[in-house]
């Protein structure tokens, strides 16, 4: 049927006016009863792009709901059924058509009244102006105007704002700009990073395949970037560049002009790769880091140690940081970041990592004249959190005892599969084989046993005699509450120390987080614990990245410790207050004095967790009517 109707297509788009059944019948060979299926299969094809009229006098195309349909762009009924959805089509169109469009069609094209087409295009204009594009107006044409590298500055933004959060997938980035061959271009473009000694960035490479796919696309529809005469080649990107130009033909086709490879090269040795892949920290410094930055990278772990006591003075470290400063500030110059899909989970798993990242986004800000979102604070959150991954010892095992009533070796199989699957985390100290057994004796960490029995404590994991898979994942969820039960046990009477009465605010309305941030200071200046200073540094550290580390919880900070004690103010608020791009119930400013920094990690990380659970929290809210109350759900909180 689909080779049917297009014949009759391009027949209709032959024809300037209206085309009878009967003559379309006669040229294709078929019955007039055929013709009218042809042309209902066609219009099925592109709904709901109306591609074919149909009147009294015959049939006639339309050609510019065909130009969209014939070059893939159709859209499926859901594709247009929000006002956003339909905006993001304008703007496809209206790219992709430098003379214009008219209202009145795009109107019929997408099933809408005018007005609605009209109040689509004043959204349209506003995206365009961001990216420096004009939205013009000639009677009913309405076209965008400005330059290539606008009008796919334009394009970018539009295809990030599209996706989900998270990761930029490539099959929609294909679909998008019909590049099947995106992927084994992304294979080979690695593999020739690779040979050329470059650590890649998968987090970053989607977005540089972004910018190709729009680049092949545009100049496959003669759409091309001027290119300057005469060409200044870089020498760092050239490699890259002859590389590209290479593959881009290869796989798609095309040959790309200097101002294109230049700039794909750019983002790539930008956003994506670091040189040095294989060398030690001697030849890397030799050949590759900026002895500056190397020198700021090395005052700042310095400072990181005096501010937080975490130990970062290792050089393969400080070298690999220093490159990763190097294409930092050069994304910072040109005010164009690269985005980092974890930073939520970044922020909410790791939050004192996260922190001392902020510190040293600060000290590189003043440093070097430039400002960071927090895309980039997350990428130095990833150099730190691999680094003391890799140092970090593994968490103590837990102890278990193991009752499995005698029965020839059954108890002898039984913990040597227990050792097999666990014994990186669990240290069996016994096994008892008797039926006859007091719970209250034991003094391990958890029990593991065949049997049930009376006044079994919480920390018995009743198993099969034949471990199972789903014994195994029993044992690990119960390893992971003891080990948290342990934590917080840890820290429970050291952070009710740090609340007052005084401290204490309910259902405190703030119209900003500075205000919130200030009202929660004023307490704390009044009780002697901070001076205004401190205020004034809990400002500016909110103003570089939002300290809401969960859904339910912000909690600001200075970055220095200069309280007279370590103290925490806290706002409980029934009603949520927008807090970044989160809305928080709690809000918590916290103060540490210079002896407390031994215990910043663990009472940050750890009161950031207790917060964690949004239903918990809520139920805290509800309950915590008085400074009383708060401190009896936040125990049964942190003991949960």
């Amino acid at each position: 049927m689909s080779d049917k109707y297009q014949r009759l297509l391009d027949y209709l788009v032959q024809s300037d006016g209206w085309i009878t059944a009967t003559e379309l019948a006669d040229q294709l060979g078929v019955t007039t009863r055929s013709v009218r299926s042809y042309v209902t299969a066609a219009k099925a094809a592109a709904h709901p792009l109306p591609i074919i009229t149909a009147s009294t006098a015959g049939y006639r195309i339309n050609r510019e709901a065909y130009a969209t349909f014939a070059s893939g762009e159709r859209a499926k009924d859901s594709d247009f059924d929000t006002p956003r959805d339909r905006v993001h089509h304008l703007v496809r169109r209206l790219t992709e058509a430098p003379q214009g469009l008219d209202v009145h069609a795009l109107a019929d094209s997408l099933f809408v009244s005018e007005s609605t087409i009209e109040s689509d295009l004043r959204k349209v204009k506003a995206l365009g102006e961001d990216a420096g594009v004009t939205l013009a107006r000639h009677g009913s044409i309405v076209s965008l105007t400005g330059s290539e590298s606008d009008h796919r500055r334009l394009l970018s933004k539009l295809f990030h704002s599209e996706s989900a959060q998270g990761f930029l997938e490539l099959e929609n980035v294909q679909r998008e700009f019909a590049s099947e061959d995106l992927g084994a271009f992304k294979t080979d473009l690695i593999e020739m990073l690779d040979r050329q000694g470059y650590f890649v960035n998968e987090y970053g490479i989607n977005s540089v395949l972004l910018h190709t796919a729009i680049a092949v696309d545009r100049v496959l529809r003669d759409q091309r970037a001027p290119d300057p005469l005469p060409r200044t080649r870089d020498p760092e990107t050239e490699p890259v560049a002859s590389g590209l130009a290479i593959l881009i033909s290869t796989h798609f086709d095309v040959t790309l002009g200097d101002v294109d490879l230049d700039y794909l090269a750019k983002l790539l040795t930008t956003r994506v790769i670091t040189p040095g892949q294989g060398q030690p920290a001697k030849e890397l410094i030799e050949n590759y880091v900026d002895p500056e930055n190397l020198a700021l990278v090395r005052s700042i772990v310095a400072q990181v140690s005096e501010e937080y006591l975490v130990d970062l003075n290792d050089e393969a470290f400080m070298v690999r940081l220093a490159l990763h400063l190097s294409n930092l500030v050069a994304r910072a110059e040109q005010n164009s970041y690269s985005k980092n899909p974890l930073v939520r989970s970044i922020k909410t798993s790791y939050p004192m990592i996260y922190d001392v990242a902020v510190f040293m986004a600060s000290q590189i800000q003043r440093a070097k004249s430039i400002t960071m979102n927090d895309d980039e604070i997350s990428y130095i959150a990833l150099h730190l959190g691999s680094f003391l991954e890799r140092l970090s010892r593994r968490e103590e095992r837990l102890t278990v005892a193991i009752v499995c009533p005698g029965y020839y070796d059954m108890h002898t199989i039984l913990r040597e599969r227990i050792e097999a699957a666990l014994g990186d985390e669990l240290s069996v100290e016994i096994v008892v084989t008797r039926t006859d057994i007091d719970w209250l004796d034991f003094s391990t960490d958890l029990v593991l046993t065949t049997i049930t029995g009376k006044g079994a404590l919480d920390n018995v994991v009743v198993i099969q005699p034949f471990l199972t898979d789903g014994d195994i994942d029993n044992i690990r969820r119960a390893i992971a509450r003891v080990r948290r039960h342990a934590r917080r046990a840890k820290i429970k009477d050291d952070l009710l120390l740090y609340f007052s009465d005084g401290l204490f605010l309910r259902n405190e309305v703030a119209a900003s987080e500075v205000e919130m941030i200030r009202k929660l200071g004023a307490l704390m200046v009044s009780h002697g614990i901070i001076d205004e200073s401190y205020v004034d540094g809990a400002v500016e550290r909110e103003l570089m990245s939002s300290t809401a580390f969960t859904d339910t919880i912000a909690v600001p900070h200075a970055m220095v410790m200069s309280a007279t004690r370590t103290s925490i103010a806290i706002a409980v608020n029934e009603s949520p207050m927008k807090w970044g791009d989160n809305r928080v119930n709690v809000i918590a400013l916290i103060a540490f004095s210079s002896s407390g920094r031994s215990s910043f990690q663990e009472v940050f990380d750890q009161f950031v967790e207790v917060f964690a659970d949004r239903g918990d929290v809520l139920e805290l809210v509800k309950r915590s009517t008085d400074f009383s109350s708060f401190i009896e759900e936040l125990v049964h909180v942190i003991g949960a």
